[in-house]
């Protein structure tokens, strides 16, 4: 049957309308939680109605996304700290369905910290050990969601730095920022993992952590990561499960520190994010 040609614009939208729906049962929907983000923050991503796993891609890198109960998948997007002010295109690809997102990214204003070290400690450097098995655990990406309930600070004391400061060290150029926050607190604190999750390095002065101290990273699943720095002592093995609030250290000064306290850092991908966003929040 010869179909007229007012009906093929018609017949033509139907048919997009259907391979945009991926399965045909479900239509599919992206959904991000904010229009606009700090740098230093991050984007929540939801996708409903994929049957299999979208891609999604942002700043030219792809991000992997993750299963939920209900069937859904989800992406903690982060924003790098560095992230020149902007709007930005999200790019989410499932088949022959695609769909694009501006989302903008604001400066977050932090200032310029001026760190005094005394000669030893202006002497340390990372080791290659150090650098490589830091980089490899703040990298960690696996499946399944560890972390349950609420975000705990994981020491007591106040927060002697923010994230995202720049930092010039002794008067010198300012070529890096703070990569989490620091919580001053007497020497021998208890220091205590900040959500459930598995515990993926211990890494002490003696087997070259010059620069970080005394570390645990513990990694919670779904591409969060949280690392402790310069603690005095750990009290955690590699591939323990721990939950929120067990303690897994204590609070020291070793590594570049100039005084006793805890850096507290989480990372998404590999890329830090400001750890108060994560602090006595349930996330999903």
């Amino acid at each position: 049957m010869k179909i007229p040609n007012l009906f093929l614009p018609l017949l033509l939208l139907i048919m997009l309308a259907s391979v945009a729906a991926g399965s045909g049962k479900e239509p599919m929907l992206l959904s991000v939680d904010h229009e606009q983000r700090e740098q230093g923050q991050y984007f929540t991503i939801m996708v409903t109605g994929a049957p299999e796993e979208p891609a999604l891609w942002f700043m030219e890198r792809s991000y992997r996304m993750f299963r939920q109960a209900d069937s859904s998948w989800s992406a903690l997007l982060p924003v790098e700290n560095l992230t020149l002010p902007g709007s930005y295109i999200l790019l989410l690809r499932s088949g022959a369905f695609e769909q694009k997102r501006s989302i903008t990214v604001a400066a977050n204003n932090r200032s310029i910290q001026q760190i005094a070290l005394d000669s030893l400690k202006a002497e340390l450097k990372a080791t290659e050990i150090e650098k490589a098995r830091v980089k490899a655990a703040l990298h960690t990406e696996s499946p399944e969601q560890l972390f349950v309930g609420l975000f705990l600070r994981p020491a007591a004391g106040r927060t002697s730095s923010l994230f995202g400061v720049k930092r010039s060290y002794n008067g010198g150029p300012v070529e890096s920022y703070h990569k989490g926050i620091d919580i001053a607190a007497p020497q021998g604190t208890a220091a205590q993992s900040t959500a459930r999750g598995l515990v993926i390095l211990t890494g002490s002065v003696d087997e070259g952590f010059k620069v970080h101290g005394n570390t645990v990273v513990i990694n919670h699943g779904q591409g969060l990561v949280s690392i402790y720095m310069h603690l005095s002592a750990i009290s955690v093995y590699e591939g323990q499960l721990v939950e929120a609030g067990e303690v897994i250290g204590n609070v020291g000064h070793t590594g570049i520190s100039t005084a006793p306290h805890l850096h507290w850092g989480t990372y998404l991908y590999g890329t830090s994010v400001d750890p108060e966003l994560f602090e006595g929040k349930v996330v999903k």
